[in-house]
């Protein structure tokens, strides 16, 4: 059965696996300049950004959407857990500065067109992200699913969600829903039907439906209520 943890582990998989392909974009144009300058080693400069930063240029709004769910986290999650394993969030708190940081060294070095720099960057940052995420999943947030009720859980996911601003949730649903798999992409779905009153999640479902494509087909298919 679906719980309201759920929604946080689909998430930090789409975390995953858009970070996946941030980096895989910036290895990917600091090996074409290399190949480049090979090539034609007496010609200067960097390729040009449309030639190799269209993806990574996704890291900005990726931030942004990892920002909100940090400060959410913050703001309902680290309290209701020092409550019931106290210094447990501390260090998660420092993680979470460490993401900072490792934004802000891809944020100088995409400023820079440096594309070594780039890579090794969005490396840095996938890492760092990749262990703090695993850490949560194992350990911060199993905590939660023992000590804390299911209803009060609920309350903090719906605490988690609201940090996004209400006009940037079309954007949010528009990444978030292709990154996901099958299975996560119900399990979002039947928390946020949950949480949500039913006039809200019904603007909600029409913005599922248009950011799954094809997809909307398999998960009308686990979820026939969606067509009522």
């Amino acid at each position: 059965m679906t719980g309201p943890l759920d929604a946080v582990t689909a998430i930090h998989n789409a975390f995953r696996r858009d970070m996946a392909a941030i980096d895989a974009a910036g290895l990917a144009w600091a090996r074409s300049t290399q190949a480049d300058s090979a090539a034609a080693p007496y010609t200067l400069g960097v390729p040009r950004r449309e030639d190799g930063a269209t993806h990574i240029e996704r890291f900005r709004f990726f931030n942004e959407v990892l920002v909100w769910h940090a400060h959410g986290e913050e703001l309902a999650v680290f309290p209701a857990l020092e409550a019931v394993a106290p210094s447990v969030a501390e260090a998660y708190v420092k993680d979470h500065r460490g993401l900072d940081a490792a934004f802000d060294a891809l944020d100088g070095a995409f400023a820079a067109n440096d594309p070594l720099e780039i890579a090794r960057a969005t490396s840095a940052f996938k890492f760092h992200l990749d262990i703090h995420l695993y850490k949560e999943d194992s350990h911060l947030y199993r905590l939660v699913k023992e000590r804390i009720p299911v209803p009060d859980q609920g309350k903090l996911v719906g605490v988690m969600s609201s940090t996004v601003p209400p006009e940037r949730f079309p954007e949010v649903v528009a990444w978030m829903f292709p990154l996901l798999g099958d299975g996560d992409r119900e399990n979002m779905t039947r928390v946020w039907q949950m949480l949500m009153p039913r006039e809200v999640f019904a603007g909600v479902k029409g913005l599922i439906e248009r950011s799954v494509g094809d997809g909307w087909a398999e998960l009308a298919r686990r979820m026939p209520e969606l067509s009522n």
